[in-house]
């Protein structure tokens, strides 16, 4: 006999029934929280809201929820991305606070302008930004920060006129007078028609001169000093024999007198030439003593032309230079002036140091721009260079090593057969 179901059992599939519509109610709520979630993150995002700051979300409020996490992971990559785009843009901050600096320099806010080029040099150093810091401190009296910011602005750039021109100005002060007159005269020969730098350079030059009068003056003052002691002692010791009192006639020591103070010119004029010819030995010889390897073109011109009308003194320029460095040397800065001079140069003393005058004429041709500035020379130079290659590096008494080696230069500086 069949089983007639018991109210229980009726009741049980109404009640599983009623289990999955809720369990589908709730997933569709969820679904709906999970939109709600996504459309505001997206709505943050795009008014760029940090909600770690004000604190006002739910979930941020309450992240012990799965979906609360969920939300600060996709916050926090977000956060990341934004700090690398702005690691990547940080030339453009480097600019920003450059031009700000550049404003605040225009109020005469000059420790203002001073932090912000500081930043942008933190940032992203440049020729710019050292040289206006340094301008900012020239404002303030800062001399030495200013000749030390002009320094590393042409480590960066050492072709630029204006960190020339500014350290002229704050080694003036400084009391650089020879370092000042030589930065004024390399910003001069960068932009010769610049009326500014003509007046600076004139003004520096002016006092520097006026330094070496001053030394040469006092120089030649204590040396007649002490010509005219050395006089009046020898005088003093000529009237020493007692005469009588009947033997004394005033004309002959008149003449004596005379006669002496000849005698003193004379020895005050040869004593003044001899001291002359004593500085200028001393002065060739400290020179030499205080030759270095220069670094950029900029010390390899300053010395070089510092030592115009000395072979000698140019020639030892050239031995304490290295041949091989010369590309790293003059970059793109070699003048057709200065590499017909250094050829000249190398010519003098070709027969005393071979070796090295051909290592020079070896390495030359390395440097950028060289068959350029071989094609630019002028038609003066040009056949003097033939003339030098033919007469003085291939005559009959260079070793045949040398010959070969110069043979096959000879294209490079265009000097025909």
């Amino acid at each position: 006999m069949a089983r007639v179901p018991s109210k229980h059992d009726r009741d049980n599939p109404l009640d599983f029934e009623g289990f999955l519509n809720n369990l589908q109610d709730w997933e569709l709520s969820l679904k709906d929280k999970d939109k709600k979630l996504k459309s505001q993150s997206d709505v943050d995002n795009m008014i760029g809201v940090d909600k770690r700051q004000n604190g006002k979300s739910t979930f941020l409020n309450n992240p012990s929820t799965t979906k609360g996490e969920d939300y600060l992971k996709k916050y926090e990559a977000v956060g990341r991305i934004s700090s690398d785009f702005n690691t990547d843009d940080s030339s453009i901050d480097a600019n920003s606070e450059k031009e700000l600096g550049n404003e605040f320099f225009k109020k005469r806010k000059y420790k203002e302008a001073i932090d912000c080029y500081s930043r942008s040099l933190a940032l992203s150093p440049t020729a710019v930004a050292y040289a206006n810091r340094a301008m900012a401190y020239l404002k303030l009296k800062k001399f030495k920060e200013a000749e030390v910011d002009c320094t590393e602005a042409l480590n960066l750039d050492d072709r630029y006129i204006k960190a020339y021109s500014r350290r002229s100005t704050a080694r003036k002060e400084l009391g650089k007078l020879k370092d000042s007159k030589e930065d004024a005269d390399f910003a001069l020969r960068l932009e010769p028609n610049n009326q500014e730098i003509k007046k600076q350079y004139a003004d520096a030059k002016a006092l520097y001169d006026n330094e070496l009068l001053k030394k040469v003056s006092s120089q030649v003052k204590a040396s007649t000093e002490g010509v005219q002691k050395d006089e009046k002692s020898n005088n003093g010791q000529r009237s020493t024999p007692k005469i009588s009192e009947t033997t004394r006639v005033s004309a002959p020591k008149t003449e004596s007198i005379e006669i002496n103070h000849k005698i003193g010119k004379k020895n005050i004029k040869e004593s003044v030439q001899q001291l002359a010819a004593r500085a200028a030995s001393l002065a060739t010889s400290e020179a030499e003593k205080t030759i270095l390897p220069p670094t950029s073109a900029y010390q390899f011109e300053v010395s070089w032309r510092g030592f115009l009308g000395d072979r000698t003194l140019q020639f030892r320029l050239l031995q304490a230079t290295n041949p091989v460095a010369l590309p790293t040397i003059f970059k793109n800065a070699m003048s057709a002036p200065l590499l017909i001079d250094i050829i000249r140069c190398i010519a003098t003393f070709f027969s005393d140091e071979v070796d090295l005058a051909v290592k020079y004429l070896q390495n030359l041709p390395k440097v950028s721009r060289f068959d350029m500035i071989i094609m630019c020379l002028s038609p003066a130079d040009k056949s003097d260079l033939e003339k030098i290659w033919n007469e003085v590096f291939c005559k009959k008494e260079v070793v045949q090593e040398y010959i070969e080696t110069l043979h096959q230069l000879r294209p490079r500086y265009c000097v025909t057969k």
